[in-house]
This record gives structure tokens, C-alpha cells and sequence, in this order.
């Protein structure tokens, strides 16, 4: 069998790179006999960098005409769509006549626009084509969700029956791992963090989801609390008004940034960290939350969206807006080892439920049940 996994431009999505490489090595581990074909767009050699109107217009040809043509021609069995985003080219690809599969992992522009609006040049047009290619995994074979939760989404914003939806989850990778303790003193080193500070890390992007106001908050009222916490951030930089807000509290002092890492840099820094604060506001699964589990890093999230799926018993759970709440978590991490120690025993045990062998095989045999039949 011949299976295209249609994976998104190089760079565009560094977390679905994460998704793309591990559904990959997972399926060429358990089905050694496929013929594994990764299909990635690639630059217009014509498109110059910049933000001028006639590249706008170059890249938006590419990506919704040029390339969705292309894959029409390519010799395969079937088709997974590695990315919801990428929806649109469903459309074109009906006419092969061959099975589709398509990955949604959240459906939060529909909830929450503000989340194009924050990025986009033209909100109003990106967020009209991103609803356009979203809408276009209805008209898919099969679609995946990486959790119960987006799975709802699915069938309550774009009424797909529950018949044509599977539940599998992300994994993680993994290189992602415990570090000797010798080598987390020297991380901690080179990052300049002092040996008394309890260190909470953030990591993602900074879409208003991802709620980092309050977790400046959090550290603010930790630090007037006399709690010696310290801050590491890795990702998207912070807003003006994050800045402003830091300059004003004056925590510039008790914060890093540390720009968006590797792989192999991010796994030294989850391991450098005592606590992951992820207070998300919407998560379509959370990926984080294992990366830090498989470091050994207990775990302080939000008991909303698909969080509680992917935390289970293994982390502490709080409101996202709850600032006290958190407060509260991180200072009962910082004065109880005991109570620590158990979150990550319970992260480390948990994280072997989510391979990408695991996810793998179930989306094989989603293959698998498409193609009988078909010539």
C-alpha cells in the first residue's frame, strides 16, 4: 500500500512538524511494508521574502490552486491530511476517487477569532479562508481528532455525524526524557538560574488562549508572597502589553525568555524546570503537558477543554483564570517534595499510554477499513 501523508509547508508549524515525523516513524514502524510518501509544498523559487502584495498574491496561488492541482497526479491509495488548516485541499482531491483522511486538532478560530485577528495582516480575509479549508474536512473519508473534546467540536460546529470521526490521540516523542541531575545543574547554569529559585516554564505560542497575562500574574503575586519562583519562557516572545506589564511589576529580574529552541535545547530546558505552567484557556490536546511528564517535570494546567483527557491523574489541575488557584498550586509543589515527587512518578508512568507506535496502529487500521473494497 501506498499512503501520501500531506504534511504542511517546511517551518510553517513547528507542532505539526511534531505531528507529521512522529505519525511517520510510528507508521513505518508498524506497517514495515507501506510505501510511506510524505508530501511537503515547496517555496515558489519566483517568491521573494517580504510582505508585498505580489507575494501575498503568490503565495495564496501556491497554496489554495497550484499545489492542491499537483497532488491530484500523485500515484497513491489514499490521502491523510495531516492538518485541519489544510482542509481546501480536500475539494480537488475528491475527483480521484481515492480515500481521505484528515486530522483536526482544534477548531478554536471558530471559537475564539481573536486568534487570527492577533496574527493576520487582514483578519477579516484570513479568517473567511481559514473557515473555508476547515469546512472543506467534511468533505473527507474519515476525519481523526487528537481528542474527545475536539472530536464535540467537530460534530457541533460542522455537524459531522460521530460515525466518521475517530478519536486518537497525539504522542510524544522520545527524545523527549529524563537528563541525569548533573546535567540539569549545568542547564540551569548556562541559563543563569540561581539554585534557590523554583522555576516554572511556559512554553507555546502566545495566541490569547494561551493566557499568558495570567500567568504573569501569578508570578507577580508569587514574588510579592516571597515565594523565589523564576520564569522561563520559550516560544513566542511577549506582547507590548506583556512587556509593559513586566516593566511595571518590575519582573524582569525573576523572567528569561529563551526565543524558540530545538528539540534537543527544548528537552534540556523542560528538564531545568521544577513546574510546566500551562494554564491554557483552550487547548485541542496539549501537548506540552506529556513533553514535561517524559522530563520528569511535574505539571500545573488548566481543568478545561482536552487538558483533563491528556493530564489524567498525573498533574494538578486549576481554572485558568483562577490566579490564586495557581498560586496556590505552585507554592504547594514548591514547600511539599513528597507531593511533587508523586506528580512525577504518576507523569512518567502516564506518558507510556501515548506512543506513536500507539497512534500509529490506530490510524493504520483507519486505513485499512477505508481501502477494502476499493479497487
Amino acid at each position: 500500500m501506498r499512503v501520501a501523508i500531506v504534511r504542511r509547508a517546511a517551518n510553517a508549524s513547528f507542532s505539526m512538524d511534531v505531528y507529521a515525523d512522529g505519525l511517520v516513524q510510528g507508521l513505518r514502524a508498524v506497517r514495515p511494508n507501506w510505501d510511506i510518501v510524505e508530501l511537503i509544498p515547496q517555496p515558489n523559487p519566483q517568491t521573494k521574502r517580504g510582505n508585498g502584495w505580489l507575494n501575498g498574491i503568490c503565495k495564496y496561488y501556491q497554496r489554495y490552486w497550484s499545489y492542491p492541482l499537483s497532488l491530484q497526479n500523485q500515484k497513491v491509495n489514499l490521502f491523510h491530511i495531516i492538518d485541519h488548516s489544510d482542509g481546501h485541499y480536500i475539494y480537488g482531491l475528491k475527483k480521484t476517487n481515492k480515500p481521505i483522511v484528515v486530522t483536526c486538532h482544534d477548531l478554536i478560530n471558530f471559537l475564539h477569532p481573536e486568534n487570527i485577528a492577533d496574527q493576520a495582516r487582514f483578519p477579516l480575509i484570513s479568517t473567511a479562508i481559514w473557515k473555508y479549508s476547515a469546512k472543506g474536512i467534511c468533505e473527507s473519508d474519515h476525519i481523526v481528532t487528537v481528542s474527545d473534546y475536539t472530536a464535540k467540536d467537530v460534530m457541533k460546529i460542522l455537524k459531522v455525524e460521530p460515525e466518521y470521526i475517530t478519536v486518537v490521540p497525539d504522542a510524544v516523542e522520545s527524545s523527549f526524557h529524563r537528563l541525569p541531575p548533573e546535567h540539569i545543574e549545568a542547564i540551569r547554569q548556562k541559563y543563569h538560574i540561581p539554585h534557590n529559585k523554583f522555576c516554572l516554564l511556559n512554553v507555546g505560542s502566545n495566541h490569547p488562549r494561551k493566557n499568558i497575562s495570567t500567568v504573569l500574574n501569578a508570578l507577580n503575586a508569587l514574588k510579592n508572597q516571597g515565594v523565589p519562583v523564576h520564569l522561563l519562557k520559550t516560544g513566542a516572545e511577549f506582547t507590548r502589553e506583556q512587556k509593559a506589564f513586566i516593566t511595571t511589576h518590575q519582573l524582569a529580574d525573576c523572567i528569561t525568555y529563551l526565543g524558540k529552541p530545538d528539540r534537543e535545547t527544548l528537552v534540556q530546558i523542560y528538564n531545568a524546570a521544577d513546574v510546566l505552567l500551562s494554564p491554557s484557556l483552550y487547548e485541542g490536546f496539549g501537548m506540552t503537558v506529556l513533553e514535561a511528564m517524559a522530563c520528569g517535570t511535574p505539571v500545573i494546567t488548566s481543568n478545561v477543554t482536552s487538558l483533563p483527557e491528556v493530564a489524567g491523574d498525573a498533574a494538578m489541575m486549576v481554572h485558568p483564570t483562577d490566579v490564586q488557584a495557581i498560586v496556590d498550586a505552585v507554592c504547594r509543589l514548591h514547600n511539599n517534595s513528597t507531593e511533587r515527587q508523586l506528580l512525577i512518578d504518576r507523569g512518567l508512568a502516564r506518558v507510556q499510554l501515548f506512543t506513536w507506535e500507539i497512534t500509529a496502529e490506530k490510524i493504520a487500521q483507519i486505513y485499512e477499513t477505508l481501502l477494502k473494497g476499493t479497487p
